[in-house]
């Protein structure tokens, strides 16, 4: 009987709440426990699990491509109908004159081309980003999906990227994915929640972490992503903010990590993976 994959996304409404180190630390003891297991970086803007674990992006492994409207102009009307469809405001257009495609919003959804009664709009396949994989150790590895800079719209970078950690797994016959979105409720942390088993929210207890951690719990509720709560830095401001959202949202708080100058100290060197994680009740 083939094996179940188990697929773990570490979020949170809120940036600098330790999801990374959190995301780090999970993936390390289940590798401490002689799992499988890769880490995926999927906070594509901006990824930092390399630098937390001391690993360099070299070489990448794939390009990560987008699909981008590019207009014929002989053929456009000036209708507005392609302006009009789009979403995402990524086309801008005066009256009477050409539309104009703004790349940085575009999610390359395919809107524009498919409503043009004029066949004026063409796709034009564009580089957007690369995706490199490490080998931690034995049995476990980190994958990042970096975009380029000044993309707005990253929601299909991360797809991309899940996808290829998602073969690789097949082919590894890896037991755990760790996927680490970025902070937030927009296009790239769905697409990094979507498909998982569990969601591990990191918040801490303060107003600002129990506000967000609202938001993100009504996003999880709407893709249907059981989850936990993971309360960092637990030791400090007020975990009953965080525990009165839990009770009346039927979520458990799994774990409390306290506020640890260790664990502060290996960061800073970029050495997560020399914690013992057996000491912090992971």
């Amino acid at each position: 009987m083939k094996k179940k994959l188990k697929k773990i996304v570490v979020t949170g409404g809120k940036g600098g709440t330790g999801k990374s180190t959190f995301a780090v630390l999970l993936a390390n003891k289940y590798s401490r426990e002689k799992k499988r297991v890769i880490l995926c970086d999927c906070d594509v803007e901006c990824p930092n699990d390399y630098l937390l674990i001391s690993k360099k992006l070299k070489k990448p492994n794939k390009k990560i491509y987008a699909i981008f409207p590019k207009l014929d102009k002989k053929k456009c009307r000036k209708c507005g109908l392609c302006a009009k469809h789009c979403e995402n405001n990524a086309i801008f257009q005066v009256p009477g004159k050409y539309p104009v495609f703004i790349k940085e919003l575009c999610s390359g959804c395919g809107v524009c081309w498919n409503v043009c009664p004029y066949s004026a709009i063409k796709q034009k396949k564009e580089e957007i980003g690369k995706i490199y994989l490490n080998k931690v150790k034995k049995d476990f590895w980190l994958i990042t999906g970096v975009t380029k800079p000044g993309l707005q719209e990253t929601g299909p970078a991360v797809s991309q990227v899940k996808k290829f950690t998602l073969n690789f797994a097949e082919k590894k016959k890896v037991d755990v994915i760790i996927f680490d979105s970025a902070a937030g409720t927009h296009c790239p942390v769905i697409a990094a929640i979507s498909d998982c088993d569990l969601a591990e929210i990191v918040t801490e207890p303060t107003p600002m972490g129990a506000h967000d951690l609202k938001i993100i719990l009504d996003l999880l509720k709407k893709l249907k992503v059981k989850s936990k709560i993971v309360i960092n830095q637990s030791n400090l401001g007020d975990k009953s903010l965080i525990s009165k959202i839990a009770q009346k949202n039927h979520i458990k708080i799994e774990r409390e990590i306290p506020y640890s100058k260790e664990i502060l100290n290996y960061y800073s060197k970029g050495q997560l993976l020399d914690i013992d994680v057996s000491r912090i009740s992971l």
